[in-house]
């Protein structure tokens, strides 16, 4: 168990999946907690990162920092997203190492799975067949981040853990016309069709691929449970347990925003991986579960939005 008072250093406290481990730490009573912003400390240079934690020597660390993006920047930024992501886990990962960090915890992604992965994926599904092309460099990069975690704790001792969430969405997304996730994307693109007044909104793909979203507000919940809970090399998977077509999506978000004009779907663009559905057995077998169903998340997210950039 982490003590109150604690050194914990988030890493990416910006992001959205940082700002919400940093909520629920202050939540519990955690008061100290570490934070750089990318202009304070870059982690891809490996000086800096290594001077940063001679000098902070955090206890514990979320490693919840990555450089990310939906299928078109991946797409776009393939040689980008291995680089950066790569440089900055290896980095932080290896200067904890080496500076005594008590436990680290990585966060991943649902990507590192194969595409045609058995349904829902278990976490030993692994490395088993292909990755998904679209996001191949990302998916890359994080399991090299896992497998160092895992590879450290077998050479070294180390207690350094890994989770893997689903799509995530909430407050302090990434609302980027061209480079968001699916869900924020769609949010902003019917929030302005409402507000232009728009007669359609065209969405990529046939709307038939399957997903699974997590609030993230309760991955932060899993992730701060896990430090304090759960000690292992295998990673942990993090997701509601439940699915629905992109198409189901794109209603929940029209009617969550209260765009009302005409769905078109451009089979032109491409679908992505055709099913993603998390096992979250080991989580709930560890004593945890979501909380927060969809249709009120995206509210939620939708209320955040119109916060941040609806002035």
């Amino acid at each position: 168990m982490m003590e109150l008072d604690a050194k914990i250093y988030v890493a990416g406290h910006r992001g959205m999946v940082g700002s919400a481990i940093v909520r629920r730490l202050k939540a519990l009573g955690y008061d100290n907690i570490i934070t750089r912003t990318h202009a304070e400390l870059d982690l891809t240079r490996q000086q800096q990162v290594e001077e940063f934690f001679r000098t902070e020597k955090p206890e514990y660390v979320f490693l919840a920092a990555a450089k990310v993006g939906g299928i078109a920047a991946n797409a776009a930024g393939l040689a980008d997203f291995m680089y950066e992501n790569m440089m900055l886990e290896m980095n932080v990962i290896n200067a904890a190492w080496r500076n005594g960090c008590r436990k680290l915890e990585f966060l991943g992604s649902s990507c590192i799975y194969p595409r045609m992965a058995p349904q829902p994926m278990k976490e030993d599904c692994l490395l088993t067949s292909s990755l998904e092309p679209t996001n191949e460099a990302y998916a890359l990069a994080k399991i090299s981040g896992l497998k160092y975690c895992e590879y450290l704790n077998r050479q070294y001792g180390t207690d350094y853990i890994s989770v893997m969430p689903t799509n995530l969405y909430g407050p302090n997304d990434n609302y980027h016309p061209e480079n968001s996730h699916v869900l924020p994307a769609l949010i902003r693109r019917f929030h302005e069709a409402k507000v232009s007044g728009a007669a359609e909104v065209v969405c990529w793909g046939d709307g038939s691929p399957l997903r699974e979203f997590l609030y993230v507000d309760d991955l932060a919940e899993l992730c701060v449970f896990l430090m304090n809970n759960y000690s292992g090399n295998e990673t942990v998977n993090a997701g509601s347990g439940k699915e629905l077509t992109i198409r189901e999506l794109t209603s929940l978000v029209a009617e969550a925003v209260g765009y009302e004009g005409k769905i078109v779907w451009d089979t032109t663009r491409p679908n992505g991986t055709p099913r993603k559905l998390l096992d979250v057995s080991k989580a709930t077998a560890l004593g945890w579960t979501y909380h927060t169903e969809l249709p009120e998340g995206i509210r939620l997210a939708y209320a955040d939005f119109l916060n941040r950039f609806n002035k």
